[in-house]
C-alpha cells in the first residue's frame, strides 16, 4: 500500500501545530492517524504504544523513554499510558513558547479527551481523523466519482468501506479484512480497556446493532435480543461511541410544546463494516434489501459527520420524529445558531414529489423556528425543485452544499 491520499483535514491540522505545543488527533482504529502523521511531519520521532517494549517503558520509566526519544514526536495510542500526559505537561510548561512539539493519536476518544482535558487545557488543540471521505477516495485508484456514478460509488463506499487499507490494497478481499478488523483490533482494544462481558453476547450484540443502523435506538428490544440486562446494552453502546465505531444522532428539542421522541438515532461511522456485520457482500441485496434504505441514510450521515470532522468543527446535527408520527431524517443548524436546513434521504434516482411531505409538514407545524427550504437527498444526477418548497440533491451537491452553508467562514 504505496499510495499516500493527501487527506482534508491537513490544512487544519497543519494549523493547529503552529498554534498548539501539543496536537491530539483522534479517530477510529485504522483510519490513517499515524500515516498522516508521518508523511506531514517525518522531522518528528515516532514512538507507537502498540509495540510492548516501547509500552512498557512508558509504564515503567516514563521520563526516561521521553529523554531518550527527544522531541519534536509523535505519540501513536496515547490511551495505553495516560500516565505519560503529566509527563508532557511539565515539558511544555517548560517551554511554552514551542509549537507542535508532541502529536498525539488515539482511538478511545472518552478515556483519552478526560485525560487531555484535565491534563493539558490551554496546551492543546484536538482533532478527529475519520476513515476515507468519498472525496478522499476519489484520489484512490479506480474510484468512481460521486457526482457521475453516485450509485456505482455508493456500492463500492458501502462493500468495500472507506478504511484506507482495504480501499488501497487492491490484493485485500473487503470482508476478510473487517473479519481481521474486528477481531483483531475492535475486540482486542475493547477488550483491554474495558470489561465487557461473553465475547460471543458482544459479537452478537454488533451484528444487531448493525441491522438497526439509521433507526431510533431501543436499549430495551437489543437487551431482549442478546439476552443481556439493558445497563450491559447501554455500557456497549458507550464503548462502541468512544472507539468511533458509531455515532448516536441526537434528536432536536425545542420549547415549542411539541412531543418529540427523545432517542437517539444510532450510525455507524462506515458502511463497510455495517455491511460485514450484516452479511451483505453484493450490489443487489446492497440497493434492494430491507437494509437498503437505511444504508443509504447511513451513508450520508457518516459523510455527513466526516465533513465537519476534517474541518475540525463539532457536528450540528438532529433529526426529529413527534409522537404524532412526523419525522425528518436530518436537521443541521448552520453556524452561530443560524438557519435550521431540514433533509430527507430516498435511495432513488427518481424521486417524486409526494416525497417532499414530511418536509413541507415539518415547515408549517414548526414555523416559528423559521427552518430552510427542504431538501431531499437522492441518487438522482440534477439539482433541481421538486416542489415549491423543496430541492432535489445529488448526493454529491448535498455534500458540498454542507460544506458552503452549513459550516463557518474559511472552512
Amino acid at each position: 500500500m504505496d499510495v499516500y491520499v493527501h487527506r482534508l483535514i491537513e490544512p487544519i491540522l497543519r494549523k493547529m501545530t503552529a498554534q498548539f505545543p501539543v496536537v491530539a488527533l483522534t479517530g477510529p482504529r485504522q483510519s490513517g492517524k499515524s500515516t498522516l502523521l508521518q508523511k506531514i511531519f517525518p522531522e518528528h520521532k515516532y514512538l507507537t504504544l502498540d509495540d510492548p517494549l516501547t509500552l512498557q517503558q512508558a509504564l515503567d520509566d516514563p521520563e526516561l523513554l521521553l529523554d531518550s526519544a527527544g522531541s519534536p514526536m509523535v505519540i501513536d495510542e496515547i490511551q495505553y499510558a495516560p500516565s505519560l500526559l503529566p509527563r508532557l505537561k511539565l515539558r511544555v510548561d517548560r517551554e511554552r513558547a514551542a509549537r507542535g512539539r508532541f502529536l498525539l493519536t488515539g482511538s478511545q476518544q472518552f478515556i483519552l479527551m478526560k485525560g487531555l482535558g484535565e491534563t493539558l487545557a490551554g496546551r492543546i488543540g484536538l482533532l478527529e481523523l475519520l476513515p476515507f471521505s468519498l472525496e478522499e477516495k476519489t484520489h484512490c485508484p479506480g474510484m468512481a466519482r460521486l457526482a457521475e456514478q453516485p450509485r456505482k460509488a455508493l456500492v463500492s463506499a458501502c462493500l468495500q468501506g472507506s478504511y484506507p487499507e482495504p480501499v488501497l490494497d487492491s490484493r485485500l478481499e473487503a470482508r476478510r479484512w473487517y473479519s481481521a478488523y474486528v477481531r483483531t483490533y475492535l475486540e482486542r482494544d475493547i477488550r483491554s480497556l474495558y470489561d465487557i462481558g461473553s465475547l460471543r453476547e458482544f459479537e452478537r450484540f454488533l451484528q444487531l446493532l448493525a441491522a438497526r443502523c439509521a433507526q431510533t435506538l431501543n436499549l430495551s428490544a437489543l437487551a431482549t435480543d442478546v439476552g443481556v440486562a439493558v445497563n450491559t446494552i447501554k455500557r456497549w453502546i458507550s464503548i462502541l461511541e468512544a472507539c468511533r465505531i458509531i455515532y448516536l444522532l441526537p434528536p432536536y428539542h425545542n420549547n415549542l410544546g411539541k412531543r418529540l421522541i427523545k432517542a437517539p438515532k444510532v450510525y455507524f461511522l462506515d458502511a463497510g463494516l455495517v455491511c460485514y456485520l450484516t452479511g451483505l457482500h453484493d450490489p443487489e441485496h446492497l440497493l434492494h434489501g430491507p437494509l437498503a434504505g437505511p444504508l443509504f441514510e447511513n451513508f450520508c450521515i457518516q459523510e455527513i459527520i466526516k465533513v465537519f470532522a476534517a474541518s475540525g468543527e463539532s457536528p450540528r446535527l438532529y433529526f426529529l420524529r413527534t409522537s404524532a408520527g412526523l419525522e425528518v431524517d436530518l436537521l443541521i443548524e448552520g453556524p452561530a445558531g443560524g438557519k435550521l436546513y431540514p433533509f430527507e434521504f430516498k435511495l432513488s434516482a427518481t424521486p417524486r414529489a409526494e416525497m417532499a411531505g414530511p418536509l413541507e409538514q415539518f415547515r408549517a407545524q414548526f414555523a416559528a423556528l423559521k427552518p430552510a427550504p427542504g431538501f431531499i437527498v437522492s441518487l438522482a444526477t440534477v439539482n433541481r425543485p421538486l416542489t415549491a418548497d423543496t430541492q432535489l440533491l445529488p448526493v454529491a451537491d448535498f455534500l458540498a452544499f454542507v460544506r458552503r452553508e452549513c459550516l463557518p467562514a474559511g472552512k
